[in-house]
C-alpha cells in the first residue's frame, strides 16, 4: 500500500487550499454561524467553477470522477478551512444515492445539476429521539394510487432552507429494512422548515411533512431498497468525514503551536514548558494517525477492497482525535481559548457537532465490533486487511 500522494494529488491538494484561503477564510466561518442559508456565495461559485461539487460524479455525467483517495485529499484540506457550505450533503450524499439507486432518466436530470451545483438537495434522514440504523426510521410514507403520502418529522436537516430538494428516508414497509428514499421539493405545500441553533452554530433545519403527497416516480431505486443504498453512501461518506475531521484538527493544532510560540509566561514563550509540550505531541501523534487510517480507508475503497471496518474506524478514530486535539488546544490557550475572539473555539465546537452527527461514536463502535466478533468468514482473502 503506497500513502504517498501523487504529482496530481499534490496539485490538487494545493488547489483546494488555494481557494480556501482566498474564499473560505475564518471571517467567511463566522459570517456564516448561525446563518439561516449557509452558503457563502464566493465559495460556493469557486466550487462550482473549479469543478470540485463533481468530484464523486462519474465523467460520462460530465464529472471528474476522482476515486476515494482525491476526494480524501479535497476534504482534508476542505476541514483545515472549516469551510462552511452543502457540499457534503449535496455533492457527496444525495448525488451518491441517485449515482447507485436512480433510474436512467432521474441521472440524466439530476446528476449534472447536483456536481455543477446548480442543484442543491439534502438528506432528510434523523428523527426525534430515533437512532442512526434502519430502525430509527420510522415516519410513513403511505402509499396510494398515485404514490406516497408523508406525514412526520426530521431533524438535523443540513442547509434545508438552501436547498431545492430534500432526498427523504420514509419506511414503507414493517420488515427493518423496509425503507425507501424519496425526492421532495422543499418547496412543496405540506413541508415546513424550522432553524435549530447547535453548539457548533451550523446551519440545521427541523422539517415537518404534513400529508405531503409525493409520485411514485420520485422514488430513488426499487421499492423497499433504500436503506441498503443509504447504508453504501454513508460507509463511502463518512471516510470523508473523517478526513474532514482530520484536517480540522491538524488546522487546530497549527494554530496552538504557533500561539505557544508568541504567548510568553515567566519571561519565556509557553510552548517551553513541558507540560504544554507533551499536549501539543500527544496531539501531533494522534493526528498522524488519524490522517494515515483515512488514507488507508480511502486506498481500500479506491482499490475494490471492503471498508466494512476501515471506515468506521477511520471516522471515529479522526472525529475522537479531532475533538480531543481541540480540547487540549483550548486548554493551551487558557482562558482565550474559550472566547469568541480567538479562533480556536470554531474548531472545538465544530469538532463535537461532527463527532456526534452522521454516525456517533457509539453506532460506530457497534458496527466495527461486528466486524472484529464476526466468525462467519464473510470477508474474503481479496481484503488485504484480513488476508
Amino acid at each position: 500500500m503506497d500513502l504517498q500522494f501523487t504529482e496530481e494529488q499534490n496539485i490538487l491538494r494545493d488547489m483546494v487550499r488555494s481557494l480556501c484561503e482566498n474564499s473560505s477564510g475564518i471571517d467567511t466561518v463566522r459570517e456564516m454561524e448561525n446563518d439561516p442559508m449557509g452558503v457563502p456565495a464566493e465559495l460556493w461559485e469557486q466550487l462550482k467553477q473549479t469543478g470540485i461539487l463533481s468530484m464523486m460524479l462519474p465523467e460520462e455525467h460530465g464529472g471528474m470522477g476522482l476515486n476515494m483517495v482525491d476526494c480524501a485529499v479535497i476534504y482534508e484540506e476542505l476541514g483545515r478551512a472549516l469551510a462552511p457550505g452543502p457540499q457534503f450533503v449535496s455533492a457527496i450524499m444525495v448525488l451518491s444515492a441517485i449515482n447507485k439507486a436512480g433510474s436512467d432518466a432521474q441521472k440524466s436530470e439530476l446528476l449534472p445539476a447536483l456536481g455543477s451545483g446548480e442543484l442543491i438537495a439534502t438528506p432528510a434522514w434523523l428523527e426525534p429521539g430515533n437512532g442512526f440504523g434502519p430502525a430509527g426510521v420510522q415516519m410513513r410514507a403511505q402509499s396510494d394510487a398515485d404514490g406516497y403520502t408523508l406525514n412526520g418529522v426530521k431533524r438535523h436537516v443540513f442547509y434545508a432552507r438552501a436547498a431545492q430538494k430534500l432526498l427523504v428516508l420514509a419506511r414503507t414497509g414493517d420488515a427493518d429494512d423496509a425503507v425507501d428514499l424519496l425526492l421532495v421539493d422543499t418547496d412543496a405545500p405540506g413541508v415546513e422548515l424550522e432553524q435549530q441553533l447547535s453548539m457548533a452554530s451550523d446551519t440545521q433545519y427541523q422539517v415537518t411533512f404534513s400529508d405531503v403527497k409525493i409520485p411514485a416516480a420520485n422514488r430513488i431505486g426499487a421499492e423497499h431498497s433504500g436503506w441498503q443504498t443509504w447504508n453504501a453512501c454513508m460507509y463511502e461518506g463518512i471516510i470523508l468525514l473523517a478526513a474532514q475531521a482530520a484536517g480540522g484538527a491538524q488546522r487546530a493544532l497549527d494554530i496552538t503551536v504557533a500561539y505557544s510560540k508568541e504567548r510568553e509566561q515567566f519571561d519565556k514563550p509557553i510552548g517551553s514548558f513541558q507540560s504544554l509540550a507533551h499536549y501539543m505531541s500527544d496531539a501531533a501523534t494522534t493526528v498522524a494517525g488519524a490522517q494515515t487510517l483515512v488514507l488507508e480507508a480511502a486506498w481500500a475503497h479506491s482499490r475494490g477492497y471492503s471498508i466494512a471496518r476501515l471506515a468506521p474506524m477511520a471516522k471515529l478514530f479522526a472525529g475522537n482525535t479531532f475533538r480531543d486535539a481541540t480540547a487540549k488546544c483550548v486548554q493551551i490557550h487558557g482562558g482565550y481559548g474559550f472566547t469568541l475572539e480567538y479562533d480556536i473555539q470554531l474548531f472545538f465546537r465544530r469538532a463535537k457537532q461532527m463527532q456526534m452527527n452522521w454516525w456517533d461514536s457509539r453506532y460506530l463502535e457497534d458496527l466495527i465490533a461486528a466486524e472484529v466478533l464476526d466468525t462467519e468468514g464473510q470477508r474474503t482473502v481479496e481484503d488485504p486487511f484480513t488476508a
